[in-house]
């Protein structure tokens, strides 16, 4: 077995990646990843030893570490590379901070020697280590938690906003998922992510409502002008913010892509008048879209499909993105602005974008803005004109198997609001589903890094309606994942009390049946069915 990863909704048949990645990634790619996680395991274990709090630079090395291993995030060996020695480096470097040094290697590596370990990872993939599939899998789901939670942690870092409570949970989940522990012991570690979870999300709404304004309702203009232009695609809001101050008075036009459209949402960015649009649908049709849009292109983060040779010699990353053969931007020093004039020298000699879509789209529906609306949502409500929020927030991909979603959309009824977030919402965002009242019908909260928006207005109407439980709530959740980030939403979503969440277009396949059983019993996670059947199921409350 070359490779072995499970860690994506869409990897092959379901039952693992074992040969390459249907993200892309190769056996080397795969394998070195995989090494980088053992590593900040290990950072962990020795941070765990030492008395007092997490320093913040271990906390932020974890954060950059972990996210480079989220799925579409970084498939440049070398980079990897780079940060296994980085974080390797600072494990010793605290390794030297304790009087006595314990035999980590033995605890991490389960009684063998760490060369025999890693021998045995290369040759049957880190999934097969464990004598207990059961453990495995709960040890898999805190892992890819604290993955999601880290990219959100790493979001707000780059603001300036950290959390040291959740640092001290790296270094708790980290170091337990190197150790034999039982399965209640793991289960209240699952939660515990939730919890962390919460905590992440609940930063990066602080970090970017602080820095760039509350979201307010907008509309996004999906046509193209007649000047060159730059596309902005993955998540990082600092980023955009230093390539428009670069780009004023250039003749140049800045365009978002997939999850970066909640961008103009933000009050801080509308100063831009050269920040004119939209231009595409979601990360998996980029090949096709990074193709017409004929100038640069900036990775800020995931998701980052397989390069064409169409469009390479114009794409970029920067940050925890990494593509082998692509420029990088390096990042930015201490109080100053990334470089991006090798986007803008080549902006100014490309053509135009080519039109695929000449239309709008309405968004900026984040808790303040819905919050600001609360009476006249509660008036819809109590009146009848609304009778059933449905949350239809997270991924989306490349599977036939998701049309489920636009049908969803299509097919509830008139009196339904849907609540989204995240990229899964271009499966409806552009369809003409009306409003109630002047309320529209598909209320977009921003990326999946803005689900923290949705538990807001939940909580909020809870507490208007005068409910003792969330789940009494008219609210019913549809959840489509993909990678480790939708993994942490869910998590933080159990841990606020959610039950019965749909959720699809499969459940994950790290989970074991057993695992997948006590989800079910415990907090009501159940397989998205029939279109009909689940529109019926959910307007009834079930």
């Amino acid at each position: 077995m070359g490779m072995y990863c499970d860690q994506c909704q869409e990897s092959i048949r379901g039952t693992g990646c074992i040969a390459r990645g249907v993200c892309g990634k190769d056996e080397m790619t795969a394998k070195l990843q995989d090494v980088l996680v053992y590593a900040c395991e290990g950072l962990a274990l020795v941070a765990g030893e030492l008395a007092g709090s997490v320093s913040r630079t271990v906390g932020q090395l974890i954060s950059e570490s972990l996210f480079v291993t989220v799925t579409n995030t970084n498939f440049d060996d070398e980079a990897i590379v780079c940060q296994i020695r980085k974080t390797l480096a600072m494990r010793d470097e605290l390794k030297t901070s304790l009087a006595q040094v314990p035999d980590y290697d033995a605890v991490r590596w389960n009684g063998s020697t760490k060369e025999d370990f890693l021998l045995k990872a290369m040759t049957t993939g880190i999934e097969n280590l464990s004598a207990n599939e059961d453990l495995q899998s709960l040890k898999s789901l805190v892992l890819y938690g604290i993955k999601g939670l880290a990219a959100y942690t790493d979001h707000a870092a780059v603001l300036g906003y950290h959390d040291d409570d959740i640092y001290v949970f790296y270094i708790k989940g980290l170091g337990a998922i190197a150790k034999t522990l039982d399965a209640d012991e793991l289960t209240a570690l699952v939660l515990e992510t939730g919890a962390a979870a919460v905590k992440a999300m609940a930063l990066l709404d602080r970090a970017n409502t602080e820095t760039y304004g509350n979201p307010v309702i907008t509309t996004v203009k999906t046509g193209v002008g007649n000047r060159p232009g730059i596309l902005v695609s993955g998540h990082d809001l600092r980023d955009l913010e230093d390539l428009l101050r670069q780009t004023e008075g250039t003749g140049i036009d800045v365009y978002t892509h997939c999850e970066m459209l909640p961008a103009h949402y933000y009050p801080a960015f509308k100063k831009y008048t050269h920040f004119v649009g939209n231009y595409g649908n979601s990360w998996w049709s980029q090949d096709r879209e990074f193709d017409s849009f004929n100038g640069p292109v900036l990775m800020t983060t995931n998701c980052i499909v397989p390069v064409k040779e169409a469009y390479r010699n114009r794409m970029f990353t920067t940050g925890m993105a990494g593509y082998p053969g692509l420029r990088h931007i390096p990042a930015r020093p201490e109080g100053g602005s990334k470089d991006f004039s090798p986007l803008v020298e080549l902006a100014k000699n490309c053509q135009p974008p080519k039109e695929i879509e000449n239309g709008t789209i309405v968004g900026g529906f984040a808790h303040n803005q819905v919050l600001a609306l609360a009476d006249k949502v509660v008036g819809a409500v109590k009146s009848g004109a609304i009778k059933r929020f449905v949350v239809m927030a997270g991924c989306d991909g490349r599977q036939n198997s998701r049309q489920y979603y636009t049908d969803v959309a299509s097919g509830l009824p008139e009196d339904t609001v849907i609540l989204t977030a995240g990229c899964a919402k271009y499966r409806y965002n552009k369809l003409e589903l009306g409003d109630i009242g002047g309320i529209p019908r598909v209320l977009d909260a921003g990326q999946c890094n803005d689900s923290y928006s949705l538990a807001v207005i939940a909580l909020k109407l809870k507490e208007v309606f005068g409910l003792e439980d969330i789940n009494d709530l008219p609210i019913s959740f549809d959840i489509a994942w993909y990678e480790q980030k939708a993994v942490t939403v869910l998590l933080a979503l159990l841990y606020l009390g959610v039950k019965g969440i749909r959720l699809g277009p499969t459940l994950p396949e790290f989970l074991t049946p057993n695992v997948a059983a006590v989800l079910v019993e415990k907090f009501g996670i159940k397989p998205i069915g029939t279109v009909t059947g689940d529109i019926e199921a959910m307007m009834a409350g079930a």
